[in-house]
């Protein structure tokens, strides 16, 4: 109909003589009706329709969104579960308020690689389709796994408040910024090219939004403001909601595992508020309900007579240990070497050869040449892998001393 309209006019005033035509002229009429109801055409006189500006963008929108719900379907049926379309939520941006719920689904939104979409089926009783994630960011969420998206962090990017106050006259040059780097030396494991390297990859993703402008290969055109504009591309393009992986493991195995998991921390503090007794969140509240049996068959809590329940001290340090323990008999047998717990307060080093998943978390392995260690895995050590770290143990996490010896306290 858009092709034959004249002025965004249709006119229908004059029935065909053939049967077909006439045919053809009901069905349009029907459709033009239809149309009109959604606030897309309107009859200026009997047979004659005026289509709408907003014709186009809101059908091909009605079609993008149709397409969205039937991806949604078609991974919770692959999961054995039904939901109902109502309760489907569709976030253009980082949501405004944290959802928390298992990935059903994860693929890429782009052709470039640059954009994640989840599809997290949520406690709070709705199926919830979030884009434009940093693949970075989820890149250790599998199917099943828990994870809370929030909305984006309002004081924009660390690189981008570094490559603003490098800027002179307007202009970045990475050459000046390796420099600045080198006679700081305030960059972990010296790096200095990698980390110099990061913020041009910045620079090549703000230039494909039109933020900046690439001069050449060693200077590039900054914004007066361009620490606001880059900050409002992410919180735009939903690329700066912040993700966090509650639990890589399933309730299935949250529920039988050994360690600290999900579940346990939800137990410890009570919460159950927030479960709406409908979807995943009735789901979450059953596998509370077989985690807190399993936990006193091992011993690991009672019930009182007045049906509240009282939990081993230190339940989830208790529980994280037993299970490092076993894992490191179980990586002791294949690397051929004696695993050696750390205590707290322990000074840890040796070389970072790799990473264990758990279902307390992620843990990095730490090698000596006679023995090995587990220990909370922090972002900051990522880029040191093979390299020698120096940590300090403290209540369950890891002050890494790395670069010089200055602690991050991460």
């Amino acid at each position: 109909m858009l092709a034959e309209a004249e002025g965004r006019f249709l006119d229908l005033r004059h029935e065909p003589d053939d049967p077909r035509g006439q045919a053809d002229r009901t069905l349009r009429l029907r459709r033009l009706g239809k149309l009109g109801d959604m606030g897309l055409a309107t009859e200026h006189a009997p047979g004659r329709w005026k289509l709408s500006e907003r014709l186009e963008p809101t059908l091909r929108e009605m079609g993008e969104r149709g397409d969205i719900i039937r991806t949604m379907q078609k991974a919770l049926r692959a999961e054995g579960a039904e939901r109902d379309p109502m309760s489907f939520a569709i976030h253009d941006a980082a949501p405004a308020t944290p959802i928390v719920g298992r990935v059903i689904d994860k693929h890429l939104s782009d052709e470039l690689g640059e954009e994640l979409t989840l599809v997290v089926d949520g406690i709070d009783g709705c199926t919830h389709h979030v884009a434009g994630i940093d693949p970075v960011r989820v890149a250790e969420a599998r199917i099943g796994s828990i994870v809370e998206i929030g909305p984006p962090d309002s004081a924009g990017r660390p690189s981008d408040r570094a490559i603003a106050s490098m800027a002179e006259g307007g202009i970045y040059r990475p050459s000046r910024h390796l420099e600045q780097a080198r006679f700081e030396g305030r960059v972990p494991g010296g790096d200095y090219d990698g980390f110099v390297a990061s913020h041009v990859r910045r620079l090549e993703a703000l230039r494909r939004a039109g933020i900046v402008e690439r001069i050449d290969a060693d200077q590039w055109r900054i914004p007066d403001d361009f620490a606001t504009r880059a900050a409002a591309h992410d919180a735009g393009r939903g690329g700066r909601a912040n993700v966090r992986i509650l639990s890589s493991f399933d309730l299935e195995r949250q529920i039988v595992a050994d360690g600290a998991t999900w579940l346990d921390r939800r137990l410890v503090g009570g919460a159950v508020s927030d479960l709406v007794p409908a979807g995943f969140g009735e789901q979450v509240r059953e596998a509370m309900e077989q985690r807190r049996e399993k936990l006193i068959e091992q011993g690991d809590a009672t019930q009182r007579p007045d049906g509240r329940m009282s939990y081993r001290r230190n339940l989830l340090a208790t529980l994280q240990e037993r299970e490092v323990a076993r894992i490191g008999v179980d990586l002791a047998a294949t690397k051929h070497m004696p695993f050696r717990g750390a205590a707290d307060g322990e000074t840890v080093s040796g070389t970072f050869t790799g990473t264990a998943q758990l279902s307390s978390g992620k843990f990095a392995i730490v090698e000596k040449s006679h023995e090995f260690t587990l220990v909370p895995w922090r972002p900051v050590i990522e880029r040191h892998l093979g390299r020698e770290v120096t940590g300090i143990v403290q209540g369950g996490t890891v002050s890494w001393q790395l670069g010089r010896n200055r602690g991050l306290g991460l």
